[in-house]
This record gives structure tokens, C-alpha cells and sequence, in this order.
């Protein structure tokens, strides 16, 4: 497996809310992991939010006594959203704080992950797909037919998110389960690319670029001369490729 992440802070921003995390080793009972969190809240508690999750999940990983992924995947993000409302309560400058969140493995050549918020999720190979849902208004007004799909790239309540980590007691997470094909592309970003660059451009980016490493750099410097309004984080993996190299 080929990965690589990248977090940039952005053309807008003074503190980069986004963490990003990929590892091809083993963690707990997954054999590698990838995640992309973006964090919300007061000027340093969305950084703090965004990290603490992902090393959470991480943690809860290496412990967890069970064995089927689409549990575990559920059972990690119920315990880190406890963790971080638990751990926002004991400082007043990290209260309201809350993130997003997108995490998965690959075993053998099936993908599993867990979607919570807007960060996303998308396949590519003879076209980009975004396999997660955003959990956010805009979507939840698509869904229902209040508006179109075309209307929501530039809607005023387009930031405004219906679930995320660390702002309810009970936190229900997305689980998926989707088996690859050769030539499958992962990638996962937050919205600060998925809102500054069209779909089609980054299929064409990733397409066109010699490496992961080169993908990820080029996604993040579209991103930022298309204004780079937010905070930019991103993961490319290529699962079932024959190399294996972690940037």
C-alpha cells in the first residue's frame, strides 16, 4: 500500500484545525489505518479537538477486545466522543469544541470506515465517487428536495455540520464496508478541499500525478490558489499496490 497525508494550514487561516494520520503497520487489530479529523471551536480548542480525537482512536484501537471491523470502527468513535466532551469540560477554553471525523483500514481488499461530519471519502479509478455522506444541512436540504446538488456547492449554510465528535453524549457514526478493485484510489480530505476544488479536478489532479506524494501536494496547492479560504487536510492511499511506502 502507497500512502501519504498532508495538512496546510491555508490562505485564510491563522491555526490549522485539520490532523491528518496514515500508517501501513498494524494498529490493534487493523493492519493499517487512515484517518483525516477537522477540528471546530475557540482558537486553539478546534486543533486540540482534531488531534486528541485521532490519538484517542488510536489508543482505543490497540486495546479493544473485539474483532469484527465494522464494531470496532463504531465502538472507537462512541469512546472518543465521550473522551472529548470529558476532557472539554475540565477547561474552559476548549468548551464547545468538536470535530470531525473519517477513519478507516484496509483488510485484504475490502475497506472499512467510520463518517462523522464533512470531512470525506472518495474512490477513484475510471471516475472520482464520494462514498461518504455529509453529515451537514445543505446535504440533509439535498436529501429531502429542498434544493439541488448544484445548489449546495455554494450555499450560505454550507459550513453548518449535524454531527460531529465531541458536541453530543450519544454520537452516531457511518459505517461502511466496500470491497476495492486494482486501480482503486482513497482519498480523504476536509472540506477545505472538497469546498475549493471541483470533483473533476481532482480526479484530474490524482490521474495525473507521478506519486501519492505528488497527488497530495498538488490537491493542497489547487486548493490554496483557488483561495484557500480554510485549513486543507488530505490522504491518498492506494491499497492494493504492490509497493508499500508511508511518506
Amino acid at each position: 500500500m502507497k500512502l501519504y497525508a498532508m495538512t496546510d494550514v491555508g490562505r485564510k487561516r491563522e491555526v490549522n484545525q485539520d490532523f491528518v494520520y496514515v500508517t501501513d503497520r498494524p494498529v490493534g487489530p487493523f493492519p493499517n489505518f487512515l484517518a483525516v479529523a477537522d477540528g471546530m471551536g475557540g482558537h486553539k480548542a478546534g486543533d486540540f479537538a482534531s488531534k486528541y480525537t485521532v490519538n484517542t482512536v488510536l489508543e482505543e484501537l490497540e486495546k479493544t477486545p473485539l474483532d469484527k471491523p465494522e464494531e470496532i470502527l463504531r465502538n472507537i468513535v462512541t469512546i472518543a466522543n465521550h473522551k472529548l466532551i470529558e476532557v472539554a469540560s475540565t477547561d474552559v477554553k476548549l468548551e464547545g469544541m468538536g470535530t470531525t471525523l473519517v477513519a478507516g483500514t484496509v483488510i485484504g481488499n475490502t475497506l472499512y470506515f467510520a463518517n462523522v461530519g464533512d470531512s470525506r471519502l472518495y474512490l477513484i479509478n475510471e471516475k472520482i465517487r464520494q462514498i461518504s455522506k455529509d453529515h451537514s444541512l445543505v446535504e440533509e436540504m439535498v436529501r429531502l428536495g429542498g434544493i439541488k446538488a448544484e445548489e449546495a456547492k455554494n450555499h450560505p449554510d454550507k459550513n453548518i455540520i449535524t454531527r460531529a465528535i465531541g458536541v453530543k453524549e450519544d454520537v452516531e457514526a457511518d459505517i461502511y464496508e466496500y470491497r476495492l478493485k486494482k486501480g482503486d484510489v482513497i482519498l480523504m480530505c476536509t472540506d477545505g478541499l472538497s469546498n475549493m476544488v471541483e470533483d473533476e479536478d481532482m480526479f484530474d489532479i490524482v490521474k495525473g500525478s507521478r506519486d501519492v506524494v505528488e497527488a497530495v501536494e498538488m490537491l493542497i496547492e489547487k486548493a490554496n490558489s483557488n483561495g484557500g479560504r480554510d485549513n486543507i487536510g488530505v490522504v491518498i492511499a492506494e491499497p492494493l499496490s504492490d509497493e508499500v511506502s508511508v511518506w
